[in-house]
Protein backbone atom coordinates (compact mmCIF):
# COMPACT_ATOMS: atom_id res chain seq x y z
CA UNK A 1 0.00 0.00 0.00
CA UNK A 2 1.12 3.30 -1.00
CA UNK A 3 2.57 5.88 1.77
CA UNK A 4 -0.03 8.86 1.66
CA UNK A 5 1.95 12.11 0.96
CA UNK A 6 1.42 15.15 2.74
CA UNK A 7 -0.96 16.25 0.39
CA UNK A 8 -2.82 13.02 0.65
CA UNK A 9 -3.12 13.88 4.13
CA UNK A 10 -4.11 17.25 3.77
CA UNK A 11 -7.00 16.47 1.38
CA UNK A 12 -8.53 13.76 3.91
CA UNK A 13 -7.93 15.63 7.19
CA UNK A 14 -9.30 19.34 5.51
CA UNK A 15 -12.55 17.35 4.53
CA UNK A 16 -12.97 15.45 7.67
CA UNK A 17 -12.85 18.70 9.51
CA UNK A 18 -15.36 20.24 7.73
CA UNK A 19 -17.65 18.68 10.51
CA UNK A 20 -16.39 20.88 13.20
CA UNK A 21 -18.25 24.06 12.97
CA UNK A 22 -16.68 26.80 15.83
CA UNK A 23 -14.18 27.85 13.73
CA UNK A 24 -14.85 31.66 14.00
CA UNK A 25 -12.02 34.06 15.69
CA UNK A 26 -14.36 36.67 17.15
CA UNK A 27 -13.06 37.75 20.13
CA UNK A 28 -9.44 37.25 19.47
CA UNK A 29 -6.68 39.46 20.33
CA UNK A 30 -5.12 41.49 17.20
CA UNK A 31 -1.37 40.72 17.95
CA UNK A 32 1.46 42.70 16.55
CA UNK A 33 3.60 41.42 14.41
CA UNK A 34 5.93 44.40 13.80
CA UNK A 35 8.19 43.58 15.99
CA UNK A 36 9.37 40.33 15.01
CA UNK A 37 7.16 36.69 14.86
CA UNK A 38 5.08 35.76 11.98
CA UNK A 39 1.32 36.69 10.84
CA UNK A 40 -1.20 38.72 12.53
CA UNK A 41 -4.69 38.04 13.60
CA UNK A 42 -6.11 41.21 12.49
CA UNK A 43 -5.10 40.17 8.65
CA UNK A 44 -6.17 39.50 5.47
CA UNK A 45 -6.72 35.92 4.12
CA UNK A 46 -8.95 27.96 3.87
CA UNK A 47 -11.70 28.03 5.80
CA UNK A 48 -13.50 31.59 5.84
CA UNK A 49 -15.36 33.05 9.25
CA UNK A 50 -17.44 36.13 9.83
CA UNK A 51 -16.71 37.81 13.01
CA UNK A 52 -19.39 40.10 14.67
CA UNK A 53 -17.66 43.20 13.38
CA UNK A 54 -18.17 42.29 9.78
CA UNK A 55 -14.09 40.84 8.88
CA UNK A 56 -13.45 38.06 7.06
CA UNK A 57 -10.87 35.58 8.38
CA UNK A 58 -9.36 32.50 6.56
CA UNK A 59 -7.89 29.47 9.19
CA UNK A 60 -6.20 26.57 8.09
CA UNK A 61 -8.90 23.85 9.75
CA UNK A 62 -7.95 20.44 10.17
CA UNK A 63 -7.72 17.55 11.90
CA UNK A 64 -4.85 16.08 13.36
CA UNK A 65 -6.04 12.46 12.75
CA UNK A 66 -9.44 11.14 12.00
CA UNK A 67 -8.42 7.72 13.42
CA UNK A 68 -10.80 7.32 16.81
CA UNK A 69 -11.10 4.65 19.52
CA UNK A 70 -14.82 6.34 20.18
CA UNK A 71 -17.68 5.05 18.67
CA UNK A 72 -20.19 7.79 18.25
CA UNK A 73 -23.08 7.11 16.21
CA UNK A 74 -23.49 10.59 14.55
CA UNK A 75 -19.90 10.74 14.19
CA UNK A 76 -18.57 10.11 10.27
CA UNK A 77 -14.94 9.54 12.23
CA UNK A 78 -15.99 6.51 14.19
CA UNK A 79 -14.20 3.63 15.09
CA UNK A 80 -16.50 1.47 12.69
CA UNK A 81 -16.81 4.14 9.63
CA UNK A 82 -15.39 3.09 7.00
CA UNK A 83 -13.75 5.99 5.56
CA UNK A 84 -10.22 7.17 4.48
CA UNK A 85 -7.95 7.61 7.35
CA UNK A 86 -4.77 9.30 7.72
CA UNK A 87 -2.82 11.27 10.33
CA UNK A 88 -0.53 14.21 10.96
CA UNK A 89 2.45 14.06 13.16
CA UNK A 90 3.00 17.47 15.35
CA UNK A 91 6.00 18.30 12.85
CA UNK A 92 3.61 18.53 9.70
CA UNK A 93 0.74 20.56 11.03
CA UNK A 94 3.42 23.27 12.12
CA UNK A 95 4.81 22.69 8.94
CA UNK A 96 1.53 22.92 7.07
CA UNK A 97 0.63 26.27 9.30
CA UNK A 98 4.10 27.87 8.61
CA UNK A 99 4.06 27.26 4.91
CA UNK A 100 0.43 28.85 4.21
CA UNK A 101 0.83 32.16 6.92
CA UNK A 102 4.21 32.63 4.47
CA UNK A 103 1.71 32.50 1.31
CA UNK A 104 -0.84 34.37 3.06
CA UNK A 105 -3.78 32.04 2.76
CA UNK A 106 -4.74 31.74 5.97
CA UNK A 107 -4.55 34.18 9.28
CA UNK A 108 -4.67 30.87 11.92
CA UNK A 109 -5.00 28.03 12.88
CA UNK A 110 -8.18 25.52 13.65
CA UNK A 111 -7.18 22.22 14.85
CA UNK A 112 -9.24 19.22 16.38
CA UNK A 113 -8.18 16.22 16.39
CA UNK A 114 -9.66 12.42 17.02
CA UNK A 115 -9.27 10.29 19.83
CA UNK A 116 -5.97 8.06 18.88
CA UNK A 117 -4.66 5.57 21.84
CA UNK A 118 -5.72 7.88 24.83
CA UNK A 119 -7.83 11.52 25.31
CA UNK A 120 -4.06 12.35 27.06
CA UNK A 121 -1.97 11.50 24.50
CA UNK A 122 -4.04 13.13 21.65
CA UNK A 123 -4.68 16.57 24.09
CA UNK A 124 -0.32 16.41 25.03
CA UNK A 125 0.14 16.19 21.06
CA UNK A 126 -2.08 19.53 20.26
CA UNK A 127 -0.45 21.31 22.77
CA UNK A 128 2.29 20.54 22.00
CA UNK A 129 1.83 22.05 18.44
CA UNK A 130 0.55 24.93 19.79
CA UNK A 131 3.83 25.82 22.08
CA UNK A 132 6.02 24.68 19.30
CA UNK A 133 4.03 26.93 16.86
CA UNK A 134 4.16 30.53 19.35
CA UNK A 135 7.73 29.69 21.15
CA UNK A 136 9.57 27.93 18.64
CA UNK A 137 8.42 30.25 15.28
CA UNK A 138 6.95 33.05 17.04
CA UNK A 139 3.57 32.53 15.37
CA UNK A 140 1.40 35.42 16.15
CA UNK A 141 -1.69 34.17 14.75
CA UNK A 142 -5.39 33.13 15.72
CA UNK A 143 -4.70 29.62 17.20
CA UNK A 144 -7.96 27.38 18.04
CA UNK A 145 -7.57 24.44 19.57
CA UNK A 146 -10.31 21.73 19.88
CA UNK A 147 -10.24 20.12 23.72
CA UNK A 148 -10.70 17.05 25.12
CA UNK A 149 -12.84 16.66 27.99
CA UNK A 150 -11.48 13.62 29.09
CA UNK A 151 -8.02 14.78 28.49
CA UNK A 152 -6.50 15.81 32.27
CA UNK A 153 -6.77 19.21 33.34
CA UNK A 154 -3.07 20.17 33.65
CA UNK A 155 -3.48 19.58 29.64
CA UNK A 156 -6.13 22.10 28.67
CA UNK A 157 -4.63 24.90 31.34
CA UNK A 158 -1.50 24.24 29.00
CA UNK A 159 -3.58 24.52 26.16
CA UNK A 160 -5.19 27.80 26.79
CA UNK A 161 -1.72 29.35 27.57
CA UNK A 162 -0.78 29.05 23.80
CA UNK A 163 -4.62 29.04 22.35
CA UNK A 164 -6.56 32.00 21.44
CA UNK A 165 -9.78 29.89 22.19
CA UNK A 166 -10.81 26.54 23.13
CA UNK A 167 -13.82 24.77 22.50
CA UNK A 168 -15.06 21.36 24.25
CA UNK A 169 -18.29 20.28 22.01
CA UNK A 170 -21.45 19.21 24.24
CA UNK A 171 -22.22 17.49 21.05
CA UNK A 172 -25.92 16.97 21.85
CA UNK A 173 -28.59 19.19 23.42
CA UNK A 174 -29.42 16.95 25.38
CA UNK A 175 -27.75 14.22 27.93
CA UNK A 176 -30.24 11.65 27.32
CA UNK A 177 -28.79 11.38 24.01
CA UNK A 178 -25.36 11.66 24.48
CA UNK A 179 -25.38 8.39 26.34
CA UNK A 180 -27.14 6.81 24.06
CA UNK A 181 -25.43 7.47 20.84
CA UNK A 182 -22.06 8.62 22.22
CA UNK A 183 -21.89 5.96 25.18
CA UNK A 184 -18.17 6.33 26.27
CA UNK A 185 -18.84 10.17 26.36
CA UNK A 186 -20.13 11.25 29.78
CA UNK A 187 -21.99 14.53 29.92
CA UNK A 188 -20.62 15.16 33.09
CA UNK A 189 -17.23 15.29 32.31
CA UNK A 190 -17.82 17.47 29.18
CA UNK A 191 -19.16 19.75 31.87
CA UNK A 192 -16.55 19.48 34.19
CA UNK A 193 -13.96 20.66 31.50
CA UNK A 194 -15.73 23.60 30.42
CA UNK A 195 -16.34 24.48 34.27
CA UNK A 196 -12.44 24.23 34.29
CA UNK A 197 -12.13 26.24 30.95
CA UNK A 198 -13.88 28.98 32.58
CA UNK A 199 -12.32 29.14 36.11
CA UNK A 200 -8.75 29.45 34.25
CA UNK A 201 -10.21 32.42 32.22
CA UNK A 202 -11.52 34.02 35.33
CA UNK A 203 -8.13 33.51 36.99
CA UNK A 204 -6.27 35.14 34.19
CA UNK A 205 -8.03 37.91 34.87
CA UNK A 206 -6.93 38.20 38.94
CA UNK A 207 -3.92 40.01 39.51
CA UNK A 208 -1.42 38.88 42.22
CA UNK A 209 -0.92 40.93 45.93
CA UNK A 210 2.20 42.56 43.79
CA UNK A 211 0.03 43.43 40.99
CA UNK A 212 1.37 41.30 38.74
CA UNK A 213 -1.07 39.78 35.93
CA UNK A 214 -1.35 35.92 35.45
CA UNK A 215 -0.11 34.87 32.36
CA UNK A 216 -3.01 35.16 29.20
CA UNK A 217 -5.58 32.08 29.34
CA UNK A 218 -7.53 31.92 26.08
CA UNK A 219 -8.54 35.39 25.98
CA UNK A 220 -10.97 34.70 22.68
CA UNK A 221 -12.72 32.67 25.65
CA UNK A 222 -14.52 29.26 25.16
CA UNK A 223 -17.01 27.84 22.59
CA UNK A 224 -18.99 24.88 21.92
CA UNK A 225 -20.91 22.86 19.25
CA UNK A 226 -24.39 21.00 19.70
CA UNK A 227 -25.30 18.61 16.57
CA UNK A 228 -29.09 19.04 15.82
CA UNK A 229 -30.86 16.52 14.32
CA UNK A 230 -29.67 13.50 14.99
CA UNK A 231 -31.59 13.13 18.20
CA UNK A 232 -35.56 14.23 18.72
CA UNK A 233 -34.90 17.39 20.15
CA UNK A 234 -37.00 20.15 19.08
CA UNK A 235 -35.73 24.25 18.62
CA UNK A 236 -37.00 24.96 21.81
CA UNK A 237 -35.43 22.73 23.91
CA UNK A 238 -31.70 22.97 22.16
CA UNK A 239 -32.49 27.13 22.53
CA UNK A 240 -33.21 26.31 26.00
CA UNK A 241 -29.48 24.00 26.73
CA UNK A 242 -27.79 26.83 24.84
CA UNK A 243 -29.27 29.29 26.93
CA UNK A 244 -27.75 27.67 30.24
CA UNK A 245 -24.16 27.07 28.53
CA UNK A 246 -24.02 30.73 27.71
CA UNK A 247 -25.18 31.38 31.40
CA UNK A 248 -23.15 28.75 33.37
CA UNK A 249 -19.60 28.81 31.68
CA UNK A 250 -19.39 32.03 29.84
CA UNK A 251 -19.64 30.99 26.42
CA UNK A 252 -18.60 33.39 23.42
CA UNK A 253 -20.37 31.13 20.99
CA UNK A 254 -22.64 27.93 20.24
CA UNK A 255 -22.43 26.56 17.02
CA UNK A 256 -24.91 24.63 16.02
CA UNK A 257 -24.22 21.84 13.05
CA UNK A 258 -27.11 20.36 11.25
CA UNK A 259 -26.40 16.60 11.48
CA UNK A 260 -25.83 14.57 7.82
CA UNK A 261 -26.43 11.40 8.23
CA UNK A 262 -24.25 8.46 7.16
CA UNK A 263 -25.59 5.31 5.10
CA UNK A 264 -24.51 2.78 7.44
CA UNK A 265 -25.63 4.57 10.82
CA UNK A 266 -29.36 4.73 9.52
CA UNK A 267 -30.46 2.57 11.69
CA UNK A 268 -28.77 3.68 14.84
CA UNK A 269 -30.45 7.25 13.59
CA UNK A 270 -33.12 7.11 11.88
CA UNK A 271 -34.20 10.64 11.94
CA UNK A 272 -34.57 12.83 8.82
CA UNK A 273 -32.01 15.28 7.90
CA UNK A 274 -32.96 18.77 8.71
CA UNK A 275 -32.47 21.04 6.35
CA UNK A 276 -29.66 23.40 6.69
CA UNK A 277 -32.47 26.07 6.51
CA UNK A 278 -33.02 25.08 10.15
CA UNK A 279 -29.21 25.39 11.26
CA UNK A 280 -29.84 29.03 10.03
CA UNK A 281 -32.98 29.73 11.60
CA UNK A 282 -31.08 28.99 15.07
CA UNK A 283 -28.07 31.06 14.54
CA UNK A 284 -30.85 34.10 13.88
CA UNK A 285 -32.43 32.66 17.29
CA UNK A 286 -29.67 32.28 18.77
CA UNK A 287 -28.53 35.68 17.79
CA UNK A 288 -32.15 37.36 19.01
CA UNK A 289 -31.08 36.22 22.78
CA UNK A 290 -27.76 37.49 22.76
CA UNK A 291 -27.81 40.83 21.35
CA UNK A 292 -31.94 41.55 21.30
CA UNK A 293 -33.15 40.89 24.40
CA UNK A 294 -35.09 38.11 23.51
CA UNK A 295 -36.13 35.14 26.08
CA UNK A 296 -36.51 31.43 24.89
CA UNK A 297 -40.14 31.72 25.87
CA UNK A 298 -40.24 35.19 23.28
CA UNK A 299 -38.55 33.16 20.49
CA UNK A 300 -41.16 29.86 21.56
CA UNK A 301 -44.56 31.77 20.79
CA UNK A 302 -43.79 32.20 17.43
CA UNK A 303 -43.01 28.50 16.60
CA UNK A 304 -45.19 25.41 15.60
CA UNK A 305 -44.97 22.37 18.12
CA UNK A 306 -41.60 24.33 19.51
CA UNK A 307 -39.92 23.67 16.20
CA UNK A 308 -38.74 27.58 14.25
CA UNK A 309 -40.79 29.01 11.08
CA UNK A 310 -38.75 27.82 8.59
CA UNK A 311 -40.19 30.17 5.77
CA UNK A 312 -39.58 33.27 8.35
CA UNK A 313 -37.26 34.41 10.68
CA UNK A 314 -37.88 34.23 14.33
CA UNK A 315 -38.02 37.87 14.96
CA UNK A 316 -40.87 38.51 12.39
CA UNK A 317 -42.30 34.92 13.07
CA UNK A 318 -42.38 36.46 16.71
CA UNK A 319 -43.94 39.66 15.36
CA UNK A 320 -46.54 38.13 13.37
CA UNK A 321 -47.94 36.22 16.80
CA UNK A 322 -47.39 39.15 19.25
CA UNK A 323 -49.52 42.05 16.63
CA UNK A 324 -51.21 43.40 20.00
CA UNK A 325 -47.91 45.40 20.69
CA UNK A 326 -47.93 46.94 16.80
CA UNK A 327 -47.46 49.02 15.40
CA UNK A 328 -44.57 51.29 17.49
CA UNK A 329 -44.16 54.66 17.32
CA UNK A 330 -40.69 55.09 16.18
CA UNK A 331 -39.86 58.28 17.56
CA UNK A 332 -41.47 57.43 21.11
CA UNK A 333 -40.61 53.82 21.87
CA UNK A 334 -38.07 52.18 24.28
CA UNK A 335 -35.05 50.67 23.14
CA UNK A 336 -35.80 47.62 23.95
CA UNK A 337 -39.17 47.59 21.97
CA UNK A 338 -37.99 48.74 18.99
CA UNK A 339 -35.11 46.36 18.90
CA UNK A 340 -38.17 44.00 18.74
CA UNK A 341 -39.63 45.59 14.82
CA UNK A 342 -38.59 43.38 12.12
CA UNK A 343 -36.10 45.02 10.02
CA UNK A 344 -34.32 46.98 12.50
CA UNK A 345 -30.76 46.00 13.62
CA UNK A 346 -29.08 47.10 16.59
CA UNK A 347 -27.01 49.58 14.44
CA UNK A 348 -30.47 51.06 13.17
CA UNK A 349 -31.82 51.23 16.48
CA UNK A 350 -28.87 53.11 17.88
CA UNK A 351 -29.20 55.63 14.77
CA UNK A 352 -32.49 55.74 15.63
CA UNK A 353 -32.02 57.18 19.12
CA UNK A 354 -29.22 59.31 18.36
CA UNK A 355 -31.08 60.69 15.89
CA UNK A 356 -34.69 61.59 17.48
CA UNK A 357 -33.17 63.52 19.86
CA UNK A 358 -31.94 65.67 17.09
CA UNK A 359 -36.22 65.80 15.42
CA UNK A 360 -38.64 64.33 14.48
CA UNK A 361 -37.96 60.95 12.22
CA UNK A 362 -39.86 59.95 8.89
CA UNK A 363 -40.34 57.65 6.69
CA UNK A 364 -37.20 58.39 4.38
CA UNK A 365 -34.85 59.07 7.14
CA UNK A 366 -35.12 55.39 8.69
CA UNK A 367 -34.43 53.96 4.85
CA UNK A 368 -31.19 56.24 5.18
CA UNK A 369 -30.51 54.92 8.88
CA UNK A 370 -30.34 51.40 7.22
CA UNK A 371 -34.07 50.14 8.45
CA UNK A 372 -35.18 47.13 5.97
CA UNK A 373 -38.66 48.93 5.63
CA UNK A 374 -40.13 46.15 3.72
CA UNK A 375 -40.13 44.51 6.64
CA UNK A 376 -40.84 47.23 8.91
CA UNK A 377 -43.50 48.65 7.28
CA UNK A 378 -46.72 46.40 8.75
CA UNK A 379 -45.04 47.10 12.31
CA UNK A 380 -44.22 50.80 12.93
CA UNK A 381 -46.14 54.56 12.18
CA UNK A 382 -44.58 57.56 12.00
CA UNK A 383 -45.35 61.18 10.58
CA UNK A 384 -46.54 60.35 6.61
CA UNK A 385 -47.64 56.56 7.20
CA UNK A 386 -49.47 55.04 9.04
CA UNK A 387 -49.91 50.98 8.55
CA UNK A 388 -53.93 51.07 9.15
CA UNK A 389 -55.14 47.77 8.88
CA UNK A 390 -51.92 46.31 7.27
CA UNK A 391 -51.10 45.20 10.90
CA UNK A 392 -53.83 42.80 11.26
CA UNK A 393 -55.15 41.65 8.07
CA UNK A 394 -55.31 38.22 7.67
CA UNK A 395 -52.18 37.48 4.60
CA UNK A 396 -49.91 39.32 6.51
CA UNK A 397 -47.87 36.17 6.87
CA UNK A 398 -48.02 35.19 3.04
CA UNK A 399 -46.37 38.59 2.28
CA UNK A 400 -43.47 37.59 3.65
CA UNK A 401 -43.23 33.83 3.60
CA UNK A 402 -41.57 32.50 0.04
CA UNK A 403 -43.50 31.63 -2.66
CA UNK A 404 -44.52 28.37 -3.25
CA UNK A 405 -42.21 25.73 -5.49
CA UNK A 406 -43.41 23.56 -8.41
CA UNK A 407 -42.28 20.31 -7.21
CA UNK A 408 -40.12 17.94 -10.09
CA UNK A 409 -41.80 14.83 -11.24
CA UNK A 410 -38.20 13.46 -12.28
Amino acid sequence: MKTPTLQDKLAILSDAAKYDASCASSGGERRDSTKGGLGSSGGSGICHAYTPDGRCISLLKILMTNFCIFDCAYCINRVSSNVPRARFSVEEVVRLTLEFYRRNYIEGLFLSSGIIRSPDQTMADMVRIARTLRQDHGFKGYIHLKSIPDAAPDLIREAGLWADRLSINVELPQDTSLRQLAPEKRPETIRAAMAHVRLESEAAQDRSHTGRKPRRFAPAGQSTQMIIGADGADDVAILSSATRLYSSYRLKRVYYSAFSPIPEASAALPLIQPPLVREHRLYQADWLLRFYGFSVEDIASGTTGNHLDLDLDPKLAWALNNRAQFPLDVNRASREMLLRVPGFGTRTVDRILAARRNGTLRWEDLARLGALMTKARPFITLPGWTPRALTDSADLRARFAPPPEQLRLL
